[in-house]
This record gives C-alpha cells, sequence and structure tokens, in this order.
C-alpha cells in the first residue's frame, strides 16, 4: 500500500500507520457512509516522515499527505506546508507532480481584511510555488473544497520518469489566467493531468481535476443546481472528448462512461438527490462515484465533480 485516504467525520493524521501514510479528513457529516480512498503499486514500498508529512514511494511513484492546523494565517502556512513538500520531492527525486488534492475548512469564511480562506490558500500556494520558479504550465490537475474541519489538509501523487501532460478545456479559461477579482493570487492546477508509464508495460491514468460551472472565467446559472450540473458534465465531455486530447497529442476516444473513481461534491444537502439521479444518467454503473455534501471554492459554485480513467479503460479506448 503507497497510501491511504480515509473520507469520513472527523479529521485526523497524516501517520504513518503499518508502513504506509494514511490521512482521514472530515468529510462526512450527513450520516452517509465513510470510505477509504487507497492507493497500491506492485513495488517494494518505504515511508516516512518530513517535516509534519506523511510520504511512502516505490522507486517510481511517491504519495505523500500533509495538514495545515486551523490558523488566522493560512497564506504562511501554507506556503510552508507546499515548500516541505516541494522539499521532499527534492531529495527523494520525484520530479513531477501528477495530481493534489486539498480540502479547506471553512473555505468561504472571509477574514477582517476581506479575504476569505480560499483566497489565503491561493496565495500561500503560489508564494511557495514562485519561490520553488515552478512554471503554471507544469502545475497539475489538482482539487480544493471544503471540509468540515482540521484545518487544510493536501495529499498528492509524483512520480520519477512518467511523462506526464497537463491539460486544458477549450470553454474555460486556464486557471492561472483567472482576472483578479478572483483573488490576489489565480487559482494553480491544470483541467486533468494525463500520465503516461511508458515502456515496456503501459500504465496511463487520465487525472480530472474538480470541475464546476464555469464558462471562461465565470460561474454561469447561479442559483440553479440542475443546470449547473448539466455544465459541469458537458465541461467533462469536452475535457476528456477525442478532439481536445488529440490536441495533446492522446489518441484516447473517452466519454463520461469511462470515467471512475468519481467523486461528487455538492453544496446543499437538498441538491443531493437530482444530482445523483443526473450522475447516474452519465457514468457507468461500473464507476465507483462518492457523493459529499461539502461547500464549494466559490460560493455561487453549487456542484463540482472530479475523476479519473484507469488504465484498463484507456486501453480500450486505444489511448494506451
Amino acid at each position: 500500500m503507497l497510501g491511504a485516504v480515509g473520507y469520513s467525520d472527523r479529521a485526523g493524521g497524516p501517520v504513518v500507520r503499518d508502513g504506509h501514510p494514511s490521512l482521514t479528513l472530515s468529510m462526512r457529516d450527513d450520516g452517509g457512509p465513510a470510505f477509504t480512498e487507497v492507493w497500491r503499486t506492485t513495488a517494494d514500498v518505504t515511508s516516512g516522515r518530513h517535516k509534519g508529512l506523511a510520504y511512502a514511494h516505490d522507486g517510481e511513484y511517491l504519495f505523500c499527505c500533509g495538514r495545515i492546523e486551523e490558523t488566522a494565517d493560512y497564506v504562511t502556512s501554507t506556503e510552508a506546508a507546499y515548500l516541505a513538500a516541494f522539499e521532499l520531492i527534492e531529495l527523494l527525486g520525484y520530479p513531477n507532480v501528477v495530481r493534489v488534492w486539498n480540502m479547506v475548512n471553512e473555505i468561504n469564511d472571509v477574514d477582517d481584511g476581506g479575504h476569505n480562506v480560499y483566497t489565503q490558500f491561493c496565495r500561500g500556494r503560489a508564494a511557495a510555488f514562485e519561490q520553488r520558479q515552478m512554471s503554471e504550465r507544469l502545475i497539475p490537475a489538482a482539487t480544493c473544497v471544503g471540509s468540515h474541519g482540521g484545518g487544510v489538509a493536501f495529499y498528492f501523487i509524483a512520480c520519477r520518469s512518467a511523462r506526464v501532460t497537463n491539460i486544458e478545456n477549450p470553454r474555460q479559461t486556464p486557471a492561472y489566467r483567472y482576472p483578479p477579482r478572483y483573488g490576489i493570487k489565480s487559482p494553480s492546477f491544470a483541467r486533468a493531468t494525463y500520465l503516461s508509464s511508458g515502456s515496456p508495460v503501459r500504465s496511463d491514468y487520465l487525472f480530472v481535476s474538480g470541475t464546476a460551472s464555469i464558462l471562461g472565467c465565470e460561474t454561469v446559472y447561479k442559483g440553479d443546481i440542475e443546470r449547473q450540473c448539466a455544465t459541469t458534465l458537458d465541461n467533462i465531455s469536452v475535457l476528456i472528448g477525442p478532439g481536445n486530447l488529440a490536441k495533446y497529442g492522446i489518441g484516447a476516444d473517452l466519454t463520461l462512461q469511462d470515467l471512475d473513481s468519481v467523486k461528487v461534491y455538492v453544496k446543499r444537502d437538498a441538491d443531493i438527490p437530482l444530482v445523483r439521479r443526473m450522475c447516474s444518467g452519465a457514468f457507468s454503473g461500473d464507476a465507483e462515484v462518492a457523493y459529499l455534501n461539502v461547500d464549494i471554492c466559490r460560493d455561487d459554485l453549487l456542484v463540482e465533480i472530479e475523476g479519473m480513467v484507469t488504465p484498463e479503460r484507456l486501453t480500450a479506448s486505444g489511448g494506451a
């Protein structure tokens, strides 16, 4: 086991337990069933701790998780946590960050200066990227949504030699080019990331970032959950569709039916039944889909959806 992330009604970790890092996220306060996301490898694993982070690696992949405790200054603390992560990446030799998840308690709460927690987080993250001179186009797929406690919890996957291709959506402005009204520092993520492990045995993945009802850089259909959910699904369809992937040299013929490990984040609990019906019609009946009642990074967004395409699906589609 390379790492485990529990989606539960409490926050815990990061810890190293039974030889692998473990993080528990406070994401369920609706009585829904807890679940654990497990990342596995066929190779031997070495685990450890570094400046509050817990990690494991197998020679090709690194899994790392951390937590930023609740504070009035998320800018400084986020910068420090991300710099520690970059330091670990450099020390262990896993230069290609593939996918990042950030779960932020009270994400839309506003401080005395008029900035919400998400804005503070983005400023701290951007400061770490600037210190490491990390190009915007090297920043991979990511999710940043609310949680029900525990400050900011985050985890990521990096690789040593596999090829990483970051993908944008023609329907949406790249997040790193958002205008200043969306924050002093723009969000830092790509809309999707394609991981190609190369030969002798290819094992490719496509990671889809948390995606919402945004066209260009604007939230659309404010207050209308049905149209926001439909727009979100349309955005993902275009993002992973053959026309867009071909621009990046990826020959996969994908649809929403190819997505798995889907997480659907819904702001209002009362909207979950409708969102569930819409997603059940869009995704494969074989796909694992989890619904989580948490806040979204913009107060006017009601739903956000992420997922991934596994090697099996990519092989069937001609992409691996």
